[in-house]
């Protein structure tokens, strides 16, 4: 239990349930509240994240962060008889966070799914040491946060093709999201990005690039947040064959010229 000077997050238990059909038990709220004292904490040396408040870090970081999944989820979140709608391939479920940032989505995921194997990864070598020093404070086993570059990582032996998801979330444009992810991703996979508003114009653009990199356009969420009414989207990207070699292309490259 928190000390009474420490912010505490909103349970939100009727919010959880109406908007997910699920509902976090004790331990997922100690958790929960445990993951944001850490970055509060964390905050007062590095720049992890502006979203401070209980009221707006629970919408914006763990409601924003679990609603992604959702949809991929043929039983309610954090049920311990999920099956995960994936074109073959046994054993546990990986996922992978793309430029992780303060932790997020990858953070609340790994502990409302603990079966999930989550690795965060990052450029910034101070905020991978945080989360890994967090991970461990909180005793999660089932995530680990690396360094490194996702162009680089999407072509070693030990990542490319290795994740049942990726996540990516604030982190560019759609295609150079793209261009992360599904090299990352077993033929089967999933890619979830996380967007704000979607047009037709964009979706018919990435249709098209996504076919470069064995993609297609899934499905597209579009939904509202419960608290402020802000307006999301997530664009599911299914991976339906090999991404061919020459991607991703060398570090910087998708930024600054993605493809179309």
């Amino acid at each position: 239990m928190s000390e009474p000077d420490k912010p505490v997050l909103p349970s939100n238990i009727k919010l959880w349930e109406k908007t997910m059909n699920w509902q976090p038990d004790a331990g997922h709220l100690l958790e929960f509240q445990s993951l944001y004292e850490g970055i509060l904490q964390g905050n007062q040396s590095l720049n992890l994240t502006r979203i401070t408040a209980p009221d707006e870090f629970w919408e914006k970081h763990l409601w924003d962060s679990l609603r992604g999944i959702t949809p991929l989820l043929s039983q309610p979140l954090g049920s311990t008889t999920k099956t995960v709608p994936l074109e073959g391939g046994n054993g546990s479920v990986r996922a992978i966070d793309i430029g992780t940032g303060a932790g997020f989505p990858g953070l609340p995921v790994a502990i409302a799914c603990p079966e999930w194997q989550v690795t965060l990864i990052d450029s910034t070598r101070k905020k991978i040491t945080f989360l890994q020093s967090l991970i461990n404070q909180l005793g999660m086993e089932n995530a680990q946060a690396i360094v490194g570059r996702v162009e680089e990582m999407g072509r070693s032996v030990q990542h490319r093709e290795r994740y049942d998801f990726a996540f990516a979330r604030a982190i560019g444009p759609t295609m150079v999201c793209a261009e992360y992810a599904l090299p990352l991703l077993k033929v089967g996979g999933l890619a979830i990005l996380y967007r704000g508003h979607w047009t037709e114009e964009e979706a018919q653009v990435v249709s098209a690039g996504v076919e470069q990199l064995g993609g297609i356009v899934d499905f597209v969420e579009k939904f509202t947040t419960p608290l402020t009414d802000s307006v999301r989207t997530c664009v599911y990207l299914r991976k339906v064959a090999p991404t061919r070699a020459e991607f991703p292309r060398a570090v910087g490259i998708p930024a600054q010229n993605p493809l179309l």
